[in-house]
């Protein structure tokens, strides 16, 4: 791959972030989500993880954002300061490059250059490569909830998978 680079996010690619949040909950179980991100959800979006001081990154490969990844809260109480939930997208004609895995590498040396002692991942349970991602990554799966999401017509099972940073 040539003229690649991962960065942190600019205000700039934030319609590329919002096709990729949007592809994913028309077309797959990564986000459980019925309706697409509008721009004012995504400013919202913005001003949080800039606020929160929650890093965003992106791949930019040839000057354009193919990928990218986040992290933030887990749980809202003082006790889970240090526990990270994150998560990344690839873009459809992206995928299978590689991408994944160098974005979560990433995610994984910033929460560790920031402290934090834990990551956890919400993985959908037929999403099959982002688990074999994690797992090839250090994660174990930690749990399994049956049933707790409902989209496409069927009902959605969610893995959590979580790294001791």
């Amino acid at each position: 791959m040539k003229n690649c680079i991962i960065r942190d996010a600019l205000h700039s690619d934030l319609p590329a972030i919002r096709a990729m949040y949007n592809h994913a909950i028309v077309n797959t179980t990564a986000v459980y989500e019925y309706d697409t991100f509008g721009e004012d959800y995504m400013e919202e979006w913005w001003k949080s993880k800039q606020s929160g001081r929650w890093p965003v990154v992106v791949f930019e490969m040839d000057g354009i954002a193919v990928a990218f990844g986040t992290y933030g809260t887990f749980r809202a109480r003082a006790a889970y300061v240090s526990c990270v939930e994150h998560s990344l997208y690839v873009h459809p004609d992206y995928q299978g490059r590689g991408l994944g895995k160098e974005m979560l590498r990433v995610l994984i040396q910033r929460a560790q250059n920031d402290g934090r002692h834990t990551m956890v991942a919400g993985v959908d349970a037929n999403n099959a490569v982002s688990i074999r991602l994690h797992l090839e990554q250090g994660f174990r799966e930690v749990g399994r909830l049956s049933e707790v999401a409902y989209k496409f017509e069927h009902w959605l099972d969610l893995v959590f998978l979580q790294l001791t940073l």
